[in-house]
């Protein structure tokens, strides 16, 4: 069986990469999908559907466009890994894993212990909190092996 896992959250640290490579060098039966990580391109996802004067109007056309690949893939998914960086806040990454956690789809956080506290509800209804890729890597790697 080849697993499903969707990786949101942040997009400015190369933590996707190392999860993937980690997994790899593994040999590990899995099939990663993510947001579009590339910030310009989803600011402009909507901008197919015409120009607007209000950057509301751009942003909240762009986010329905987007939303079509992030539920899916969500929906999809059999375990989502999310990750909660410390330069933005990640409100996407928190609805995320509301999503997650409506739908009963098992995740992992990823993040330091310095977000703990304002965290809190998240990591509750995870099943994991880890702080570095690596510890995802050894994560998967224990869920998804006979």
């Amino acid at each position: 069986m080849e697993w499903e896992v969707y990786l949101s959250g942040e997009i400015h640290t190369d933590w996707r990469e190392q999860i993937i490579a980690g997994c790899q060098q593994l040999s590990l039966p899995i099939h990663f999908t993510s947001a579009v990580t590339n910030h310009e391109a989803s600011d402009a996802a909507g901008d197919v559907l015409g120009e607007e004067a209000n950057s509301f109007w751009r942003d909240h056309k762009s986010a329905k466009v987007n939303g079509i690949r992030t539920k899916s893939l969500i929906e999809r998914c059999d375990l989502a890994v999310i990750r909660f960086g410390d330069k933005y806040k990640q409100w996407n990454a928190a609805f995320d894993a509301g999503y997650c956690a409506a739908l009963a789809k098992p995740f992992i956080t990823l993040h330091n212990d310095d977000i703990v506290h304002p965290l809190k509800e998240v990591d509750g209804a995870a099943m994991a909190w880890a702080q570095t890729p690596q510890q995802v890597v050894e994560i998967l790697r224990y869920v998804v092996q006979k």
